[in-house]
């Protein structure tokens, strides 16, 4: 981070003396002081946050870390323990007497807590992994063929490993997972993913299925996310494609007949994933099944743990019997199975009133509508449009939230958004002073703005080539993330396409304004605008499957490519206008810069927000309203017969 601001400030100075802004003796002594700083390597380290998993593990005695690496996915840390043991099995039934094995505890980011187990050659040993929720497809029928989205450090495939799984694919994002627990820790943990029968796949798990064929029993997806981060609303903000409507469609589509998908979240309470998740389900298959959505569905809880089972066909009577045998056992509750009767529900992790029966009924019943409506949550299913799986805020239930701080209910509020929102709140109030301050205190600036340009088409137009710039970018960079797999990549390629592109746009304005004219030119790239946006929106989910196949090099090219032409009009409104002001204003020239500055910092807010509840294409569909809305406040200068009052000291008449 010291080098970044280190680089950002020699900028400045660069900048400032080829404006003749700053002297020369000045800069050397300042650039001689950054030199010393960055020579001696000063800069303020970096503290993990104490509500993060690996902070609350290192209060531990004895705990340490062992290793770091980072990628462009993240910082992997590994952790040991020295004194007390370290165990980990989500949700495990505390009725079980299994013990898990030693481990290894590794951490995303200083979250999103996995581990690597001891090695063992007695498969009985991981008795524990038969004693969470997302062991139960495995009873229902003998698997064949298992595919496991983000395997991470091997314990689901560990799982399949015990429950006797024919064939194993683990699809997992991250290869350093995959090193460490191949290479690094070797000797320590099982061979994971060196057994035979196991195929490791360094992918995106939708990815993967886009581009191979084979059909599976058993889907597993487990626990993807942090439970600290996830409980606390701080996901809210996160694009996850994996638990949108159209993913549950791809996995589906690649069920053998008779086949299970398995999705295991965090529990939460009020609930909120597992509803969701629920309804996203049922969504898609009330769409391909009918009435026969309700017939396809098991739901079991633990204490900390929810796993919703979707079966490619009807549940039969021997298997929904399983599920309660199953549960029963384990002390684990039914929450939903196509016969559930209420005597069998909120058993054994008993709540005051069984919630999540209710909400599922609630659910299959002729009023979902209604109940989606009232509830405190919201549950509506997420998109590819609109992939934000955990944003659960809700604007009609912020005043019971905010009661509930004064209760110790503050982890009920998804503190994610409403950050967000107060951004937005300080952007604007911020950026109304720092527009409107040049008005009132530059007395000579306000008087020439109304007697040489409408400063209302001044402040519209920069205004809103501001706002529309950020919300396209920011749109399509956050759609890239489904071609791009993260959203560190898509962030690169897509922001250095559109800084890149649209300086060369820039750069040109001059040549097609002296050919065309500032405003003939300004509608003919509009047009551009326009018709890229509009066309990307409809043809981008189709590119994204056929570049499914493709390298990550080539895909950085193919994004690269795409983005470009609409970079490259992209930067033409600017210097168009600025070119205006140049000849007929110059003096608004810095204003003009900070106006579009200051919308530049509320789009960038303001399209997280309009994305998370209305999608990216009405993002887009907005900024393309904005963009050709420029084309009618172009700021010309006024015709001189208009024209009253003292300009420059002399008089003008009509």
């Amino acid at each position: 981070m010291f080098y970044i601001i280190l680089c950002g400030l020699l900028t400045a100075i660069v900048a400032g003396l080829e404006l003749q802004t700053i002297k020369p003796g000045f800069a050397c002594i300042f650039v001689t002081l950054l030199a010393f700083l960055g020579l001696t390597g000063w800069q303020q380290q970096l503290q993990i946050s104490p509500y993060k998993s690996l902070s609350q593990m290192l209060l531990v005695k004895g705990t340490q870390v062992i290793e770091k690496k980072s990628s462009p996915l993240g910082v992997i840390s590994v952790l040991a323990s020295d004194h007390i043991p370290l165990r980990y099995a989500p949700g495990m039934s505390l009725s079980s007497g299994s013990e898990p094995l030693s481990q290894l505890g590794i951490f995303t980011d200083a979250d999103n807590m996995s581990v690597i187990t001891r090695k063992t050659d007695n498969l009985q040993q991981l008795d524990y992994l038969d004693q969470m929720t997302s062991a139960l497809p495995y009873h229902l029928q003998a698997t064949d063929r298992v595919l496991i989205i983000g395997s991470g450090s091997g314990t689901d495939v560990l799982q399949a490993q015990f429950h006797h799984a024919g064939q194993i694919d683990a699809v997992e994002l991250n290869k350093l997972f995959v090193e460490l627990t191949n290479l690094r820790y070797r000797d320590f943990v099982s061979d994971v993913y060196q057994q035979p029968g196991v195929t490791v796949h360094i992918a995106d798990g939708r990815d993967f299925l886009n581009t191979h064929s084979q059909q599976f029993g058993l889907i597993q997806i487990t626990l993807l996310d942090s439970f600290n981060a996830s409980t606390a609303g701080l996901y809210s903000l996160n694009e996850s494609y994996l638990y949108t409507t159209e993913a549950i469609q791809l996995y589906l589509s690649r069920l053998k007949p008779g086949g299970y998908l398995s999705i295991t979240r965090w529990l939460k309470m009020p609930p909120r994933d597992t509803l969701k998740l629920f309804n996203t389900v049922l969504t898609v298959l009330q769409k391909s099944s009918g009435a026969k959505a309700r017939q396809q569905l098991i739901l079991i809880r633990s204490w900390q743990t929810a796993t919703l089972i979707i079966k490619n066909g009807i549940f039969s009577p021997e298997e929904m019997l399983e599920a309660e045998t199953f549960t029963s056992k384990r002390n684990f509750d039914l929450v939903y199975t196509p016969e559930i009767q209420p005597e069998q529900v909120n058993r054994y992790n008993i709540l005051k009133t069984p919630l999540f029966y209710q909400s599922t009924q609630a659910l299959l019943s002729e009023g979902r509508q209604q109940f989606i409506e009232r509830y405190k949550f919201n549950l509506q299913p997420a998109t590819d449009d609109r992939p934000y799986f955990q944003h659960f805020f809700r604007w009609s239930s912020f005043p019971e939230m905010i009661g509930l701080l004064h209760k110790g209910g503050a982890s009920l509020i998804e503190t994610g958004y409403l950050i967000v929102f107060a951004t937005l709140c300080i952007a604007i109030l911020t950026s109304t002073l720092l527009i409107l301050g040049p008005l009132w205190w530059l007395n000579d600036i306000k008087r020439n703005i109304r007697r040489t340009v409408k400063h209302g088409h001044v402040f519209a137009y920069f205004f809103t080539i501001g706002l529309g710039f950020l919300m396209i970018e920011i749109a399509f960079m956050q759609k890239f993330i489904l071609f791009l797999h993260h959203p560190v990549y898509a962030a690169a390629a897509t922001l250095t396409a559109f800084l890149v592109f649209a300086g060369f746009g820039s750069a040109s304005s001059k040549r097609l304004s002296q050919k065309y004219g500032q405003r003939l030119s300004l509608r003919i790239v509009i047009i551009f605008i326009v018709g890229f946006s509009l066309g990307y929106l409809l043809l981008l989910p189709e590119i994204f499957v056929w570049g499914s196949a493709l390298s990550m090099s080539i895909r950085f090219f193919v994004t690269i490519c795409l983005i470009a032409p609409l970079a490259f009009f992209m930067g033409f409104p600017m210097p168009l206008a600025l070119a205006s002001l140049a000849k007929h204003a110059d003096h608004l020239i810095p204003w003009a810069w900070g106006i579009n500055g200051c919308a530049s910092v509320i789009s960038s807010v303001l399209t997280v927000l309009l994305a998370m509840q209305f999608g990216f294409s009405i993002v887009i569909l907005v900024a393309v309203i904005l963009y050709a809305s420029v084309i009618f406040i172009f700021p010309l200068p006024q015709p001189m017969g208009a024209v009253r009052g003292m300009v420059n000291g002399k008089k003008i008449n009509s």
